[in-house]
């Protein structure tokens, strides 16, 4: 996979990606491939470059639906349609993603602009669940469909039993609006606080009120992940 207007990758930066692929498992054909997953727009902004790993995250994001869809399909037979999707939405959701970006240490290896690294963008969950999807679509480019599936598979799969088990992350604004309801007969109200930052990358952040009381403000690259972690803000305080 050749990478045009990729800058020329240090010994040392190298080094870091081979014992990436060693501690998780997978092994690339092509250096440049992994290294392409970890760029964040922020850093090809500083080197006048349009490289970054915006396509390859647009491509992991198809391939991630596509094998949590198989697995949901082959593995729940007792399942309906509307069971998969909420499985699915839970599974694929930004705070899973950027979960199992942690657990890989994805944070180590993000590239990022200056910026970006002095506005906390390791710590940040949209970053990571995008390179991690990122990582997902440079696997299949490089490595064919097959491995990129046995990976994908590898980190979703434990996320579909914790939900299954229900100990996954959950649909917290229902919740919140089952237990308003029976404690308040009155629905949470959600109010967007502000939002910032770029139309392709813009931050959003979204309070709560319930029972008279305002919880958050809950962040999230769109609205609807801003009220969940609202919400999710509001039933931890409750």
């Amino acid at each position: 996979m050749s990478v045009p207007g990729l800058p020329v990758i240090s010994v040392e930066r190298k080094k870091a990606l081979y014992a990436f692929e060693r501690s998780v498992g997978i092994k690339f054909r092509d250096i440049e491939a992994l290294h392409l997953a970890f760029m964040h727009r922020s850093v090809s902004n500083e080197i006048h470059s349009k490289t970054n790993n915006e396509r390859l995250e647009f491509l992991g994001d198809a391939i991630l639906g596509a094998v949590t869809a198989s697995l949901l399909y082959n593995n729940l037979s007792e399942s309906n349609e509307g069971e998969l999707a909420k499985i699915k939405s839970v599974v694929v959701s930004e705070e899973t993603l950027s979960g199992i970006a942690r657990e890989l240490q994805i944070d180590t290896m993000m590239v990022l602009g200056r910026g970006e690294e002095l506005s906390g963008g390791r710590d940040k969950k949209a970053l990571l669940a995008d390179a991690l999807e990122a990582l997902f679509g440079a696997l299949y480019l490089d490595s064919g469909f097959k491995k990129a599936y046995a990976f994908v598979s590898r980190c979703i799969a434990p996320e579909i039993s914790k939900v299954r088990e229900n100990r996954g992350i959950e649909d917290y604004k229902s919740r919140l609006q089952e237990i308003c309801q029976r404690k308040f007969k009155a629905y949470p109200s959600y109010k967007l606080a502000k939002h910032s930052g770029p139309e392709h990358e813009r931050y959003f952040w979204v309070e709560v009120t319930c029972g008279g009381r305002t919880f958050g403000p809950g962040t999230g690259k769109n609205k609807k992940h801003a009220e969940q972690e609202a919400a999710r803000i509001a039933l931890a305080e409750m």
